[in-house]
């Protein structure tokens, strides 16, 4: 994907489970969770739900007993662009959750706000659809237009690896593409 499309690397796991599914966006202002109660609703089984928080990192906007509504509901996991709390609750429930922050402070239910309209979360825009993929590295967007070509380039990839696991096994340690590449900039002879 052009080396785009991945969230900065602060938005990181909290119940160290990972997630993949489809983007359900909230757009919420700092501080309130109002629509994130009604993302929870709106969203199908395995959906992940994506919030921008505006900013907000003092305020969580998901906790224990919002995950619990969200795992009996089957949703896939959430990603917050601020606060969640709860997280050894939302460990036992075995509930995916991503977040910039983790803070006990609570948060409003006034709104306004939206709901699967484009958003930036983690610096990267999302789309309601998009495919979200996070584990322990971090969080990917894939463009659901794109999704087709991004897993041919991905089992390419793999197969590219795999094929350089092998040798590296064999006993071709370095490439030589490394030295030939300093040698092109000047760095060796």
């Amino acid at each position: 994907m052009g080396r785009f499309n991945f969230m900065d690397p602060a938005i990181q796991s909290r119940s160290a489970l990972p997630l993949c599914g489809l983007a359900v966006t909230v757009n919420a202002r700092p501080a309130d969770n109002l629509m994130v109660h009604k993302a929870l609703q709106v969203a199908t089984p395995g959906d992940i739900v994506v919030v921008c928080t505006g900013g907000n990192t003092n305020s969580a906007v998901f906790g224990e007993l919002m995950c619990t509504t969200a795992a009996a509901a089957g949703l896939g996991g959430i990603v917050v662009d601020g606060a969640i709390r709860d997280v050894e609750g939302i460990t036992r429930l075995g509930f995916p959750a991503f977040s910039r922050s983790v803070s006990p402070g609570s948060c409003d239910k006034d709104g306004p706000g939206e709901i699967n309209v484009p958003i930036c979360c983690g610096g990267t825009v999302v789309n309601p659809g998009d495919i979200i993929v996070g584990d322990a590295d971090g969080v990917a967007v894939v463009p659901r237009a794109d999704a087709e070509v991004v897993l041919e380039q991905c089992l390419a990839l793999m197969t590219r690896e795999s094929k350089r696991i092998a040798e590296i096994r064999d006993g071709a340690l370095f490439k030589a593409e490394i030295d030939d590449t300093l040698k092109r900039h000047g760095i060796i002879a």
